[in-house]
């Protein structure tokens, strides 16, 4: 199916580097860069921390699901989603029909390298965040892999990454 538009979606759990690739893919293209939380935060005028512990995991997902209907349609956008943004069996229809999708696999545990002392992420403010990112990858690999038009599978610099996504976004194809 022929995509509606030009955007590239990129998708991956928390610290898979969407927003930093994003941000380099953008320049690239000329385009304007996007961040779905961020754009939540902008919208409703609070941190995600606080949306998650007033209105709960499910408040935030509906949030989530609003922002990226009204983001779907704009042009030509690059756009780093939230992690769990592929919970939502609309939001993966909706993001697939409208763009371009690059999902950032990276392992649990260089994730929970990048992450461990970020305090603005609730989904990881337990116990053992390492084993909370194995539960996440589990459950959200299979959702990534459905909707991804390419998948970057390993760990590489930023500049290596962006360049192989530029490669692939340009034929549209898999290397």
């Amino acid at each position: 199916m022929e995509q509606a538009t030009n955007n590239i979606y990129l998708i991956g759990l928390m610290g898979s580097g969407k927003t930093t690739i994003g941000r380099h893919i953008a320049r690239r293209l000329g385009r304007a860069f996007l961040d779905s939380d961020h754009e939540i935060e902008t919208r409703t005028g609070v941190r995600i921390p606080t949306i998650f512990e007033i209105e709960g995991e499910a408040g935030f997902r509906r949030r989530e699901a609003q922002v990226i209907a009204a983001l779907a349609e704009e042009e030509d956008i690059v756009l780093a989603t939230g992690g769990g943004v592929v919970l939502d069996p609309g939001n993966r229809a909706l993001l697939r029909q409208r763009g371009w999708i690059v999902y950032l696999n990276v392992p649990p545990e260089q994730l929970f390298v990048r992450t461990r002392l970020d305090r603005n992420r609730p989904l990881l403010q337990v116990e053992s965040p390492l084993r909370k990112l194995e539960e996440l990858y589990a459950l959200r690999d299979p959702l990534y892999r459905e909707i991804a038009h390419f998948v970057v599978e390993d760990v590489q610099p930023p500049a290596s990454v962006v360049q192989l996504i530029l490669k692939a976004f340009a034929c549209r194809c898999v290397p």
